[in-house]
């Protein structure tokens, strides 16, 4: 008997390339094109904000990152549940969402920063276009996970679970509201906290950027930190790495903390288990009288008057058939013209492309083979400490609240600013840059992991573990029959953002700037980050759609599958 046949067995469907992931490339190509012509308008020289070292000022900066990491999160959440519901539910848009996910989850947005911020100083106004860039920035770095995560959940509930929600005649609103976010709540809180520190990282990037003679500097507290370090203050930095440490402990105790406790009530167990996760912050406001009228009199009211509206909607929309009719006949028109536009677009991109010598794209072949291979030597090593690390964590609830902060705070400081330490310490060492991008691009890819491993431990019904202990399995068994068979969909899920994230830390791990120099090595993220100082748009984009088309048919001929696997095998029934 193996646990194995706890999960419910059918047979995957069979993942590939298809028209989604042509459609997918296309429009990418087109919206880079569109990109660098609107680049090519901006304004020429664009002078940044004064930047005050002075701690005072810090308060005022922390909050301006905090509110354009929260705008960026809650853009991600809606977005989550859209494509991601809709994706779990119609095959059709599955086949043409998926992929597009795939591509824009791969985009190195690093290198298609300046396009960014130059294409939106082309046609707003420049404090409005350094903003929403910094706030699309941070929106890619914590989207994709996020999406990946929700519709991992969808595709894995119970059989069980999904036929009572028929039987009692849920709605699209109810369902989501009863079934849908409970059963994803662990998933979606740990890779929330992933975001989140992803997030700082974009952040602390968007916030400094220049291009030539254009200051896109915002304030807030990665411009503070990149000034303190220009300026060689070592007061100041630290300063600005202990606002940030503070910032994101209060985020942890006061929000993070509570809602993985108040999760916790979730988890599919059909027995007693170990002490729950708790919170000071929970517990107080559960006692609080303030936050309990604000619950009777105001939160309660809303959701029941938004369940009804929702729920009349939705029985409405099922009845007009004619209307359905009406909406699918403006959807085929829309189609008709985005596909009209699309191919406009895809030629003229064409034409951009027809710039690159020959010789550069032959040169791209060998630099695309390195900086495969420290992807992929990246993920193995990532593997190898997350998953064990992880399922330690993961399984002692007491544990987990301890080392819920240390990991968000490690996740969290910007990988960049520990670039210069790293490389200095391993460019003496054998292999030089080129093994020390390996160790530059763990920084930015072991956390998905980690945190996916901990959130599918957690996750696990105590009943299962039980049952282990009670057929006495040894660690060798517990592994193959509990433990992997259920993590899969959580490390599939991990190990796609990992690769996404190490492709796009190609860049800056490849090509560094360090000493008042450039020190680079062969990879096609050396090449992006060269064609991007040089304002070489054709061999920008040249390069990025090969790394783009490269990791695509990867996760569509790997992950994918992998992601058939866990949904037809390994869902708890």
């Amino acid at each position: 008997m193996g646990f194995v046949r706890l999960f419910d067995i059918r047979q995957p469907r069979r993942g590939g390339l298809g028209p989604g992931d042509l459609v997918a490339l296309v429009t990418l190509a087109v919206l880079l094109y569109g990109g660098v012509h609107l680049a090519l308008d901006a304004p020429r020289r664009i002078d940044g904000p004064d930047i005050s070292l002075a701690p005072g000022a810090l308060p005022w900066y922390a909050s301006l990152s905090l509110a354009r990491m929260a705008a960026a999160y809650l853009l991600s959440i809606l977005f989550t549940f859209a494509c991601g519901s809709l994706a779990a539910s119609s095959r059709t848009a599955e086949r043409f969402l998926l992929p597009a996910l795939d591509v824009l989850q791969s985009v190195p947005i690093l290198s298609f920063l300046p396009v960014v911020l130059l294409s939106f100083s082309a046609v707003l106004p420049q404090g409005v276009a350094a903003e929403l860039a910094s706030i699309v920035l941070i929106f890619t770095s914590q989207v994709w996970n996020l999406t990946f995560a929700w519709y991992q959940s969808l595709t894995t509930i119970p059989t069980e679970l999904r036929e009572a929600s028929a039987i009692f005649r849920l709605g699209r609103w109810m369902r989501f509201r009863v079934l849908e976010l409970p059963f994803a709540a662990i998933t979606l809180l740990w890779n929330s906290m992933m975001s989140w520190a992803g997030g700082w990282f974009f952040l602390m990037a968007a916030e400094i950027f220049t291009v030539g003679e254009r200051d896109f500097r915002l304030p807030g507290l990665g411009s503070y930190l990149k000034e303190a370090a220009r300026q060689g203050d070592l007061s100041a930095t630290l300063w600005g790495l202990g606002t940030l440490v503070l910032l994101i402990t209060v985020l942890d105790q006061l929000v993070w903390r509570p809602l993985v406790a108040w999760a916790d009530r979730f988890k599919l167990e059909s027995v007693g288990g170990e002490t729950p996760a708790t919170s000071w912050a929970l517990r107080a406001a559960k006692r609080s009288l303030a936050v309990d009228w604000l619950r009777n009199r105001i939160v309660r009211p809303m959701l029941e008057r938004l369940d009804a509206a929702l729920i009349a909607r939705h029985s409405a929309e099922d009845r007009l058939d004619g209307g359905v009719t009406r909406r699918s006949r403006r959807l085929w028109l829309l189609g008709v013209g985005a596909g009209l536009l699309l191919a406009y677009g895809a030629v003229r991109a064409a034409m951009l492309l027809s710039l690159v010598p020959t010789a550069e794209w032959a040169s791209l072949v060998p630099a695309l083979a390195a900086t495969l291979g420290r992807v992929l030597a990246a993920l193995v090593i990532a593997v190898l400490w997350t998953v064990p690390v992880g399922v330690w964590i993961g399984s002692r609830p007491r544990v987990a609240a301890a080392m819920q902060p240390m990991v968000q705070v490690a996740a969290s400081v910007p990988a960049t600013a520990l670039f210069p330490v790293l490389v200095s310490a391993l460019l003496h060492m054998p292999g030089g840059l080129s093994a020390a991008a390996i160790g530059l691009m763990l920084l930015g890819t072991q956390w998905y992991l980690l945190f996916n491993v901990i959130a599918g431990t957690t996750a696990i019904p105590r009943d299962l573990q039980y049952t282990t202990a009670l057929l006495q399995f040894g660690p060798v068994d517990r592994w193959r029959t509990l433990l992997l068979p259920a993590l899969l969909p959580y490390l599939v899920t991990g190990a796609l953002t990992a690769a996404g994230g190490a492709w796009n830390a190609s860049i800056v791990a490849e090509y560094v700037e360090f000493g008042g120099q450039s020190v680079h090595t062969v990879g096609v993220g050396a090449r992006i980050a060269e064609a991007t100082a040089a304002g070489d748009y054709p061999l920008l984009l040249a390069a990025t759609l090969t790394m783009v088309l490269t990791v695509v048919a990867f996760n569509r001929l790997l992950w994918r599958r992998l992601y058939r696997v866990a949904e037809a095998r390994f869902r708890i029934d």
